[in-house]
């Protein structure tokens, strides 16, 4: 358990966090209901370990990673195949209306990455995540992910291209 001095730095920490937390979530599951409930799992599971080698600082990362793991297992446990676009309404989240037509196409460059890269460019762009959290989120090197960033979007301008000269 937290210091008394800590609780509610934490408490504040997680409840600023929780949106972020659900749509992370949801873009990977596709479901909202499940991202919800995925979430409150993630906070429970953090809650329960021995927060005497937890920084309030580190708070918010952890509980990144500890979401990005459930999803995995759960995605990995019930055999899904979700990709962004299906049975999926951005707008749930979107801070402006999306063209959904535009995102659709987008969706499908991201696809024809490598699953590596799409979710890295995913955590930077849609989730606003910078390379040090991502690296954290899932366990790489920061260059690393840096590096199947820089990959993977330049993949994506050689498909952008391909396609405007089409």
């Amino acid at each position: 358990m937290f210091k008394k001095s800590n609780r509610d730095r934490v408490s504040k920490i997680i409840e600023s966090n929780l949106d972020y937390l659900v749509r992370f979530a949801y873009f990977r599951l596709g479901n909202r209901a499940e991202a919800e409930d995925l979430v409150y799992d993630a906070i429970l599971k953090f809650l329960e370990k021995d927060s005497e080698d937890i920084k309030p600082r580190s708070v918010r990362l952890y509980l990144f990673r500890i979401v990005y793991n459930l999803c995995q297992d759960k995605i990995q446990t019930e055999k899904i195949n979700l990709t962004l676009n299906e049975n999926l309404n951005l707008e749930d989240f979107a801070e402006e209306p999306l063209d959904l037509e535009e995102a659709d196409r987008i969706n499908s460059y991201l696809e024809s990455l490598d699953p590596r890269e799409g979710e890295i460019i995913r955590m930077n762009v849609i989730d606003n995540l910078s390379f040090v959290e991502i690296s954290n989120i899932l366990g790489i090197p920061q260059s690393t992910a840096k590096s199947r960033y820089k990959a993977g979007m330049e993949r994506l301008r050689k498909l952008f291209f391909n396609d405007k000269m089409s």
